[in-house]
């Protein structure tokens, strides 16, 4: 399967609340943070909400 990785490269200050939240919930805490997730469509959905605030690659596994 496919990876993600999904690193977070601008502050969420001043975006809306639920955009932050889906930062969080990514499991981003703070700038710069990268981290993979298995690339389904409830990720790609997570990150086309915050693509404005994160950076994302495609890994194979």
């Amino acid at each position: 399967m496919k990876k993600l990785r999904v690193t977070w490269v601008r502050s969420a200050i001043g975006h809306p609340e639920r955009q932050k939240d889906t930062i969080r919930a990514l499991g981003l805490h703070k700038l710069n943070d990268t981290i993979e997730h298995d690339d389904t469509p409830s990720v790609r959905g997570m990150i086309f909400k915050v693509k404005h605030l994160v950076k994302v690659e495609e890994v194979e596994a």
